[in-house]
């Protein structure tokens, strides 16, 4: 970037050195080029004048024209306000004043023509505005347009600064005769391909919009950069990672394959479980690691997929592991591949840390002579004693579960890094999918198999407790189970919300007939274990629970996912939870039960859950609503890098032309990448670039991403 822009930011008119400290400490502005950066995150439009009669529902910040016909001092106190009655010459509204009441009564003067600026908030039937900004009117004055509203820190504020304290100093940076040099941060090319506004015009009126049309062409541009240098950056490690990693090359598809396949399957696979199935041995022939992450909502069969990749491996004389986050779900898998394994002579053993030390022994020594054909287990099979005599496929579940080091500790199991699987039961949209996991091939098992009943989701408030007391009576009579899962471990005074601990002695109250088992996030690993053992065997009916039975239970006789203070959990959340029940023939129940006075917004959030058991549309709804970087299941404390004007729930289609363009420039320009070779798909075409082009990109993302993680790691 030109030295203009990196110029300090305490050189900048209206800054200083001490104003240059609170900027730097407190929003990251240390130079010129990150105020340009600092956008508004909204902005009013002062450019007209609102009628009172116009104003209906919910209203943003308005300016209105007129005169205060009279004022009106009430209460006494603390509790004293002004009143104003305000008229537009149409229609009348009320002002109301609770601080400096007695200051501002002899400011304001009836007659006198006045410019408020406010939010209108309905009041018994008709609007009021409380602590307008207000101003004499001035015809003369030009209008205001567009104003910019910055974020601000509390200490900020409280140190005197406001919103126009930033809105000066941009102004002063833009109208600086140097602010002309500045350069573009993206090729002309692509300024030119995709019709993009010029990064000058833009910044302008990001910063002091002239019209609403160029405010939104303004910010159209600013999202697509913002995307495209993410997208370019995620895509060239993996093109650099596709040729750094060689993979096993599976030839053909052999006699453990097409022995199940044709005489063991225990049910017919769905028409995605096949078509996932072929991308997955496409892959594997290549000579390339495959790198996969394999979506699926709960019950759609990416087990057998994992299975019969792991197949794929033994039939070219290699080994499979499969790697997943709790003991009891490795468990489960256990079982259930093993099954399926002896019916056609592959060995498969089960490694989790209770594993006793001959039984370790025995395993070790079968990884490493080829004797095991297939290893299920936690991190234990992370451990430096495990070694393989060859990996040839690591499958890992629920891999959001694992951290990057320790996903990564897999592929020194081989000399040859094995292919890689990643599942996960947690819909992810796509646009986040592109972003979060743009290095990884992505596959999706969007069918759930023949017979398998949709689970029926009642929203239940407090006063409907008898009801869903007799429906969870029905269910345990009927020799069925029950999950009850609360928001919070112990009760919190602070909280209205229920808990395990009160939830338990409640439940063992009203169903003393019935063993009830506990679990939560504080308790230790073996006791949780084998309160969780109670409840898979069948000793105990009804399972109290915090969300840790999220991922990872199997028990097809429970029919009742009973979730109180439904309205604390995000839809993900409540939809991973939902699949731990409907995995047998019953008919099932998921029972959301909230508050009679919940919002709008979380009654219209729940009621998405009623309607809909499709977790793909659950996950675009929970990201429009929450945000990308609130997310159950990708990344809970935020998002790995910063989007400060595109959004992932909103943007999608500036998302893909951002992807296309990025793929466009490095099938031309195979420089980028660190190891440069013919290594991604090529179907979006080549844009070509001049070579001071070539630099510029090289410049933004080394500015850009300094300070991030290496997105070729993310598996």
């Amino acid at each position: 970037m030109q030295s203009y822009l990196d110029t300090d930011i305490m050189f900048l008119k209206g800054v200083g050195e001490k104003r240059a400290k609170l900027l730097a400490d407190e929003i990251g502005v240390r130079n010129f080029r990150d105020l340009m950066f600092y956008f508004p995150f909204r902005h009013i439009d002062r450019s007209r004048f609102y009628r009172i009669r116009e104003f209906q529902g919910e209203m943003p910040l308005v300016q209105v024209k007129g005169r205060f016909i009279s004022f009106q001092m009430e209460g006494e106190g603390a509790k004293k306000r002004l009143l104003g009655l305000f008229s537009d010459g149409e229609k009348l509204m009320q002002c109301v004043w609770f601080a400096r009441a007695d200051a501002l009564r002899n400011v304001y003067r009836p007659g006198v023509d006045y410019v408020l600026f406010g939010k209108p908030t309905p009041y018994r039937g008709d609007f009021n505005m409380v602590h307008p900004e207000v101003t004499p009117y001035n015809p003369a004055d030009p209008p205001r347009g567009f104003q910019g509203v910055y974020n601000m820190t509390e200490k900020m504020r409280k140190a005197g600064y406001s919103p126009k304290f930033i809105a000066t100093i941009a102004r002063n940076l833009i109208d600086n005769p140097r602010f002309e040099t500045i350069g573009e941060t993206l090729p002309p090319e692509v300024v030119d391909a995709y019709r993009l506004m010029p990064l000058r015009d833009a910044l302008r009126n990001m910063h002091f919009p002239e019209s609403a049309e160029l405010l939104q062409r303004a910010r159209e541009r600013m999202k697509f950069e913002e995307l495209f240098y993410l997208q370019l950056h995620i895509l060239r490690f993996a093109r650099a990672r596709s040729r750094k990693f060689q993979g096993q090359i599976f030839a053909r598809i052999g006699e453990k394959f097409n022995g199940f396949y044709a005489d063991c399957l225990p049910f017919e696979l769905t028409g995605a479980q096949k078509r996932v199935l072929k991308e997955i041995r496409a892959d594997m022939r290549t000579g390339r690691q495959m790198n996969r992450l394999l979506q699926g909502d709960v019950g759609s069969g990416k087990t057998m997929v994992a299975f019969m990749s792991m197949l794929m491996a033994i039939d070219n004389g290699h080994q499979g592991a499969l790697m997943a986050p709790t003991e009891i779900l490795a468990s489960q898998h256990y079982e259930t591949i093993s099954a399926w394994g002896a019916k056609i002579g592959v060995n498969v053993r089960l490694l989790t840390g209770s594993t006793r030390a001959k039984e370790r022994r025995e395993i070790h020594e079968g990884l490493l002579d080829g004797s095991i054909d297939i290893i299920v287990g936690t991190h234990a099979l992370i451990e430096d004693s495990v070694r393989f005599r060859s990996l040839g496929l690591a499958v890992i579940d629920e891999q959001h579960r694992f951290g990057v080091a320790q996903r990564a500790r897999m592929w020194a199991k081989s000399p040859v890094p094995p292919h890689v699987l990643v599942m996960t039961a947690t819909p992810i949209p796509r646009t986040l999918a592109m972003t979060v996991y743009g290095d990884l091939d992505v596959s999706v098992i969007d069918e759930l198999p023949p017979g398998r009943k949709p689970v029926e989701t009642l929203l239940r408030y407090d006063e409907n407790r008898m009801e869903v007391n007799r429906l969870l009576g029905r269910e345990l009579a009927a020799g069925r189970q029950v999950y009850v899962v609360y928001p919070l471990i112990a009760e919190n005074p602070k909280l209205e919300l229920k808990s395990v601990e009160t939830g338990y002695e409640r439940i063992c109250g009203i169903f003393p007939q019935y063993e009830v088992c506990f679990v939560h996030g504080r308790m230790k690993p073996e006791a949780k274990e084998a309160q969780m053992q109670r409840f898979v065997s069948g000793q105990a009916r009804i399972l109290v629970a915090t969300t840790v039975i999220e991922v990872g239970v199997n028990v097809p006789n429970a029919t009742v996912m009973l979730i109180e203070n439904a309205e604390r959990f995000g839809l993900s959340q409540l939809h991973q939870l939902r699949g731990r029940v409907g995995r047998g023939s019953d008919h099932s129940y998921c029972i959301l039960v909230t508050r009679q006075s919940v919002g709008g917004d979380t009654r219209k959030r729940l009621g998405i859950m009623t309607q809909t058991t499709d977790g793909f549309l659950i996950s675009e709804a929970d990201m429009r609503l929450r945000g990308p970087g609130d997310m159950e299941g990708t990344q809970q404390s935020g998002l790995a890098f910063a989007l400060n004007v595109a959004s992932l729930a909103t943007d999608g289609q500036i998302l893909n032309y951002a992807r296309q363009a990025a793929l466009r420039i490095l099938n031309a320009h195979p420089e980028l990448v660190e190891t440069p070779g013919d290594d991604g798909d090529r179907a979006e075409g080549e844009l070509k670039i001049s070579p001071a082009s070539v630099d510029t990109l090289r410049r933004e993302l080394c500015y850009r991403f300094k300070k991030t993680v290496d997105w070729s790691q993310i598996s």
